[in-house]
């Protein structure tokens, strides 16, 4: 594999573990019982934390793009193990 593919996959495995992480830990000012500036949207987070998001996201991307090209190499779960291809008529059962 490339290592142009490796970070293309790294990237997109950030971006998608980035945005699953954005709800969990984050309280809005009805939660915490702080007080709402005039405008300020109910759900707006109070403790957002990018710094520990973005670390969070890195280590995560990290451990999933090395799985992802160990498996790519080593071929250890390939489409024939989940069997959803169609039969072919007249072919010999595996």
């Amino acid at each position: 594999m490339e290592w142009t593919s490796i970070l293309a996959v790294y990237f997109l495995i950030w971006v998608m573990t980035a945005f699953i992480m954005l709800p969990f830990g984050v309280k809005t000012a009805d939660e915490t019982g702080e007080v709402k500036i005039p405008g300020q949207a109910e759900s707006a987070p109070v403790n957002f934390r990018p710094r520990k998001l973005i670390i969070r996201a890195t280590i995560i991307a990290i451990v999933l793009t090395t799985i992802y090209v160990l498996n790519f190499n080593y071929g250890w779960i390939g489409i024939e193990v989940f069997d959803i291809l169609p039969k072919q008529p007249g072919a010999e059962p595996t």
